[in-house]
């Protein structure tokens, strides 16, 4: 009964062609999350030849981020009814084409639509696809393979800035830009590998994490005939019940209080440093000696957060580093020695190294893989909101007090606020809830999505992932046996039952 309808798959291979994805978003993310900041080793040039100031010149740097960010929803829906792959190879192109137009920019606004929009819409079509499609072959090893992906951006922010040096010495920001943008190509490549882990899966039909089933090329997800007795629904590109989610809801504010500081002392350091009497070339190694304390810490955490007892409480574990990346900021506000913003950038990289490996595994743990693709957009989006706010008031409070303190001060403790609060929101509100006799109705909730896939006709629950698994060679060939075979309705059954009963 029921032989015919999907079954339930195996669990994520945690490991194989999976090394090779793991390398892919190392890449990406390392593109993703440097780039931006890499490319403030460019602003001074920008600055002189467009006779702005510095407020109007980070905006490069934020409609970047923004980008990366706020088209998080965008990006999820492509890639639903798309793949991770194509989604990839267009991302690639778009974030190297915006760098190569950028280098014949003549005015600020050109700026901001090639390097900031077109660069920063590039970069996302690349992050998410490539986070996702890391959370279908990772499971058991997920903690440390997010945090082996998220060391893509120290390597990468250590490695860009003293190139992005190299280059504006010797070829100006526009050869610069043009060199970069054919380094950007390398997103192209890390596309290609995006295929989806073979043998029977469950594959989210609402929310596609990637190519479908046995589709090498990547492209949509097709739902095979369902045999008799088996039900076919909609498709949903972009899940938003999960906002109803508590838990989630926590993490989204945690998220936006985040933002709103943390990357502010990144994108100002290089400048600060210069200001402070720095020589050009030691300060844009300041932000190399971030991305080496980085590249330690992210795998770290990332191991550390995966150990059996540590890993119900990443919530936790996240919020501390929140509050200890906060607390850095402030504590460094009068740091103008070379030595003491050394020291800042020791503690700077240790802090948000645990934060970057932390980020996504605190997502994936909150609204559970099947929901992690619409998740992640969403709080994308929300991050791209204080991403706006956060670096170009910063820029703008620098140009008009001439002074960092200020800066540092308000960063810090927007960081350091959005730890104190998730710490008090997982501790009063979610482990409560969680304490409180279940009510009628609610009792069982957490096992609702996994009964519902194992019943053939069930009925959805609203804002739920509907799954589907890849039937192996065998499934498939009594699926067409069973739909070869002629349907019986109920009366040629009885009636065939009463003639054998008169013999």
């Amino acid at each position: 009964m029921g032989a015919g309808c999907p079954r339930r798959g195996e669990g994520p291979p945690d490991g194989g062609w999976g090394w090779t994805v793991l390398g892919a978003c190392f890449v990406v993310t390392g593109f993703a999350y440097a780039f931006p900041k890499a490319v403030s080793v460019f602003f001074r040039a920008l600055m002189r030849d467009f006779g702005a100031g510095y407020s109007d010149t980070a905006w490069v740097s934020s409609i970047m981020l923004a980008m990366l960010y706020g088209t998080g929803p965008v990006s999820s829906i492509l890639v639903t009814r798309f793949g991770c792959r194509p989604v990839m190879l267009v991302g690639g192109l778009l974030a190297s084409a915006g760098m190569v137009l950028a280098s014949f920019a003549t005015r600020l606004l050109e700026l901001y639509l090639t390097a900031g929009v077109l660069t920063g819409l590039g970069l996302a079509l690349n992050f998410q696809p490539s986070l996702i499609m890391l959370g279908l072959y990772f499971e058991r090893r997920r903690p440390l393979a997010n945090g082996l992906a998220a060391a893509g951006s120290p390597v990468f922010l250590a490695a860009l800035s003293p190139l992005g040096q190299q280059l504006l010495e010797s070829f100006g920001w526009r050869g610069g830009f043009l060199l970069l943008g054919g380094l950007l190509l390398h997103c192209c490549a890390c596309g290609a590998v995006m295929r989806p882990p073979p043998g029977p899966r469950r594959w989210p039909r609402g929310e596609s994490a990637g190519d479908g089933p046995g589709e090498a090329d990547g492209t949509e997800l097709r739902l095979r005939a369902a045999p008799p007795g088996c039900q076919t629904r909609r498709r949903r590109l972009l899940d938003v019940a999960v906002c109803a989610d508590r838990a989630f809801a926590v993490y989204a504010v945690t998220k936006f209080l985040m933002a709103l500081g943390l990357f502010v002392p990144a994108i100002l350091l290089v400048n600060y440093a210069k200001d402070s009497g720095v020589p050009d070339a030691d300060a844009a190694f300041l932000l190399s000696i971030v991305g080496f304390v980085d590249i330690v810490a992210r795998p770290a955490c990332g191991a550390l957060a995966g150990l059996a007892p540590l890993r119900p409480h990443v919530a936790y574990l996240f919020s501390l580093a929140l509050m200890a990346n906060g607390l850095t900021d402030l504590s460094s506000a009068h740091a103008r020695s070379y030595s003491a913003l050394v020291a800042f950038c020791v503690a700077f990289g240790l802090s948000y190294g645990m934060v970057g490996a932390l980020q996504f595994e605190v997502l994936m743990a909150t609204v559970g893989a099947h929901r992690f693709p619409s998740a992640l957009g969403l709080v994308l989006l929300i991050e791209a909101v204080a991403v706006l706010i956060g670096p170009p008031s910063a820029g703008r409070l620098v140009d008009a007090l001439k002074n960092y303190e200020i800066i540092f001060y308000l960063a810090g403790s927007e960081v350091a606020l959005a730890g104190v609060f998730m710490a008090a929101a997982t501790k009063c509100c979610l482990h409560g809830s969680q304490d409180a006799p279940p009510s009628p109705g609610t009792e069982g909730r957490a096992s609702d999505t996994e009964d519902a896939e194992a019943l053939p006709t069930g009925t959805e629950e609203p804002g739920s992932l509907e799954f589907l698994d890849e039937p192996s060679p065998e499934a498939e060939r009594v699926e067409h046996e069973v739909e070869a075979e002629p349907e019986l309705h109920p009366e040629s059954v009885q009636g065939e039952g009463t003639r054998q009963g008169g013999q």
